[in-house]
């Protein structure tokens, strides 16, 4: 009888061999890269800088966009209309227009506003205290400040309620200021598509100098890599450790260029305050939260590492050691 045939699947202790060798020559490709990086620092340094300040660019000005959008969101809630009524209505009228206006379906809250308290934060805020005590009376009508309900969701709804407002007979003019706010967050919307142009040019950028850096290291390894070649070594096996290399310059990169955003925010970020201050607001920048700084790394890794499986897989198919004996 004949012996059976043997199984042509691998045993386990085949599987776990293959799986520990392919994890250990994964991590001495990855170990000797940064070996290459550390045995070199001038140059590399020089490398990841330049990668660095390409990652930096559009992530500043991505940051400095996130600061400015808090602060639109935050001008977004004062969705206000400001009712200035006839010259010579007394406190009675304004107040009975008020109440009037608080039991519209379209109003959610109305505050009155007397001359005199608007003189004393107008003469607070402009500094202009002698002069507007040299004037003989008060020149500033009573207002009422009118915030819009839940149903005028929309700036053509708000549109409407302030063109009802204003032709109220108690009321001089209605000054709705949201069209400033509007164009302000279209060019926040153009900030934010130049910040991806910018950051997608630049990444091309960083491809490029990672691939010329992968390329001039495989040409000044050209002999050693042919040896490897006529000993059997596959193409995947010879891109590996230049693979790795790739992906500790983009890493290099993005850590320097975390760096660099947070010097030009700290270096910014006193006189931007200073300048809020005088137009009596608390805005600041903010700085690198928990996703920019993985999104630096992460994303200068990863196009480190592209940047050289293009650059190794063209010049590899280059490298032909067989020509040579022919």
């Amino acid at each position: 009888m004949a012996a059976p045939a043997a199984s042509a699947r691998p045993s386990k202790s085949g599987i776990a061999s293959r799986l520990v060798a392919w994890w250990e020559s994964h991590l001495f490709a990855l170990v000797s890269s940064l070996g290459r990086i550390t045995a070199r620092p001038g140059t590399s340094l020089m490398t990841a800088g330049v990668i660095a300040v390409s990652l930096a660019l559009p992530a500043t000005l991505q940051v400095s966009l996130n600061s400015l959008g808090q602060l639109s969101g935050q001008w977004d809630q004062l969705n206000q209309v400001s009712l200035f009524l006839q010259p010579g209505t007394t406190g009675d009228e304004a107040d009975t227009l008020a109440g009037q206006l608080r039991s519209r379906n379209d109003v959610d809250a109305v505050e009155l506003i007397d001359p005199d308290q608007a003189l004393d934060e107008f003469s607070r805020l402009s500094g202009f205290n002698q002069a507007l005590d040299a004037l003989p009376d008060n020149p500033l009508p009573w207002v009422l400040v009118v915030t819009p309900g839940p149903a005028t969701d929309g700036l053509s709804r708000v549109d409407l309620l302030v063109s009802q407002l204003g032709e109220l007979p108690q009321v001089e003019f209605a000054q709705f200021d949201r069209q400033w706010l509007t164009r302000f967050q279209s060019l926040l919307r153009i900030g934010q598509r130049t910040s991806g142009v910018m950051a997608v040019l630049l990444g091309i950028a960083v491809l490029l100098i990672v691939g010329n850096t992968i390329r001039l290291e495989l040409q000044s390894r050209r002999d050693e890599i042919e040896v490897s070649k006529l000993l059997g070594a596959t193409d995947g096996f010879v891109r590996r450790p230049f693979l790795y290399l790739g992906l500790w310059y983009g890493i290099l990169g993005g850590l320097l260029a975390m760096v660099l955003v947070s010097a030009v925010l700290l270096a910014l970020g006193g006189p931007v305050a200073r300048l809020a201050e005088t137009y009596q607001s608390d805005f600041r920048l903010v700085g690198l939260g928990l996703w920019e700084p993985l999104i630096l790394v992460g994303g200068g890794g990863l196009t480190g590492w592209l940047g050289s499986w293009l650059a190794a897989g063209r010049q590899l198919s280059r490298i032909d050691p067989s020509a040579k004996q022919r």
